[in-house]
């Protein structure tokens, strides 16, 4: 405690703050990396005129009410007040659309990740660069929005994600992580930049729309991690506390994406080395040795921290349908007159997985809420669906639904290790399928064929991974990947569970009906 203190006054802690989808957490670290305090404010996105948005107004609210909730929390504990910062950093949801003009205004709103209003760009620019362009990355809203002939578009005289948005507002800079912008424009891994032939390509493609400016001109400047992104300023600090009470000076980390912020919050940032993220989506993000051999549209190319090639796997079902199954499951409990807790239901629900038939005894499982590119899915349909003779149990049926939430991502996985000969030395899972020890992880290493590890402070999420690639600014003289290594998590406490050979070879039996049963999903939402 006395250790704790005498870091808060003397401005020895890092404070990182991420914008998530749902929630905006601030997360405070002492000098030893360690959370001490925490606040956070709970957001929704809007549907406005067709487009998904979060106003301005809703943004510096957040980010003001997160931080007062913090500072609160800091005097709580610990009797001092937050007054001196050493190092901040800023993290949100990556990709989207902020353009602003010269005067620095907002031009339109802010196009969030989740509009899908981009195909025609991001297909064109796809085969354009011969480099997988997602619909949710900014490069693809922009050519979008030139497609459509938006008449804001010559007026842009700045483009960035939201937390570069804020890093700029508090600190004048405009700048943004390498791993951040790996999510606007593709960069080159060899020169850690946007990647020059493609801007070039660019440039070429759009010379008929005679805009007044080049695309490299309207990006940030892209750094890496360890670098002094820039000073917060007074009246960053009054932004950022309109109280008044927090000093000027902290220095600030490149702004990153959560992509980053979740590679560095499960010291997943060495090549070979990855992590999966399971909760209402799932997505795995590998890190590469080497460029993968063709585009793949199944896989997006991103970075880490340092710049580093990455590939993700992203798929958008997950636990949604477990969840419900949960329920109904608990819902019969209270009907028997016996209600079981939702604490205890899901340990119950998920170990009776473990004992069923390796491939599910032919019970076959969708969890498709929503549609599924991996797949070829446009709308979700959950489907369950079994044979006459299947042997339909609770086991079964669980482990069919925790398989199906891991399947749509072994696809995407399989062409990493099959047709690009990707090596993966280590997997890290977290998320809510992995809270009941060894099933969700056991089953995963199973599906992907490979060692997984889960940790205790994995949970901690990508504001501490924020903070930690604040605090990483005072500890250059190692790499990323070492200081998360040798210093961060030199004791965590870590469990590795190795890919069983008998559950290995009944997923792929599963897996195989899986993808032939598609046909039964897209009849599904054909259909009903």
């Amino acid at each position: 405690m006395v250790h704790v203190i005498d870091d808060i006054k003397n401005g020895h802690v890092s404070l990182g703050v991420e914008f998530g989808s749902t929630r905006i957490k601030s997360v405070l670290i002492d000098s030893k990396q360690r959370p001490i305090a925490s606040g956070s404010y709970n957001w929704e996105n809007k549907l406005v005129d067709g487009i998904w948005t979060y106003s301005l107004e809703d943004i510096w609210t957040g980010l003001q009410t997160s931080y007062r909730n913090l500072k609160a929390d800091v005097a709580k504990k610990y009797q001092v007040p937050l007054k001196k910062i050493g190092q901040i950093g800023f993290s949100a949801m990556m990709h989207g659309y902020m353009a602003f003009d010269k005067e620095g205004n907002l031009l339109v709103p802010f196009r969030t990740w989740r509009n899908t209003i981009t195909a025609q760009a991001a297909k064109e620019l796809s085969d354009l660069f011969d480099f997988n362009i997602p619909e949710r990355w900014s490069i693809a809203h922009l050519y979008q929005a030139m497609l459509n002939k938006e008449e804001h578009v010559s007026n842009i005289d700045y483009l960035t994600t939201l937390a570069g948005y804020i890093h700029w507002q508090l600190t004048g800079e405009k700048v943004l992580g390498v791993g951040d912008a790996s999510g606007m424009f593709p960069i080159d891994s060899e020169t850690g930049d946007y990647n020059q032939e493609f801007l070039n390509l660019f440039a070429k493609k759009i010379e008929s729309y005679d805009v007044p400016w080049q695309l490299k001109d309207l990006l940030p400047k892209v750094l890496t991690a360890g670098t002094v992104a820039g000073v917060l300023t007074e009246e960053g600090a009054k932004l950022l506390d309109p109280s008044g009470e927090l000093e000027a000076g902290s220095k600030l980390c490149p702004p990153e994406g959560d992509a980053g912020t979740g590679m560095v919050a499960t010291n997943s940032v060495a090549k070979r080395t990855g992590n999966v993220s399971a909760g209402t989506s799932i997505f795995a993000m590998i890190v590469l040795e080497k460029a993968l051999k063709k585009l793949h549209p199944e896989i997006d190319i991103v970075t880490t921290p340092v710049g580093d090639s990455v590939a993700m796997v992203h798929a958008n079902n997950c636990t949604s349908d477990i969840n419900a199954w949960v329920k109904m499951f608990q819902e019969f409990s209270g009907l028997c007159g016996k209600p079981i807790s939702t604490a205890y239901i899901y340990p119950l629900l998920f170990n009776t997985a473990l004992s069923g038939d390796k491939d599910c005894g032919g019970v076959l499982s969708y969890g498709y809420y929503s549609g599924e590119s991996i797949t070829n899915i446009n709308e979700g349909r959950p489907v369950l669906v079994r044979t006459p003779d299947s042997n339909f149990n609770v086991s079964n049926l669980m482990r069919s639904h925790i398989l199906s939430a891991f399947s749509t991502l072994a696809i995407g996985m399989e062409i990493l290790v099959d047709e690009e000969n990707i090596q993966i030395d280590k997997i890290l899972g977290h998320g809510g399928i992995f809270k009941t020890p060894k099933v969700g992880q056991s089953l995963l290493a199973a599906a992907i064929n490979s060692p997984v590890s889960v940790m205790e402070t994995a949970g901690e999420g990508g504001a501490w991974g924020i903070a930690l690639l604040a605090d990483y600014m005072t500890h250059t003289e190692r790499s990323l990947a070492d200081y998360l290594e040798e210093v961060v998590f030199a004791d965590a406490d870590v469990a590795t569970i190795e890919p069983d050979a008998a559950d290995v070879e009944g997923f792929k039996a599963f897996l195989e009906k899986y993808k032939k049963g598609l046909a039964v999903e897209r009849a599904a939402v054909e259909t009903i």
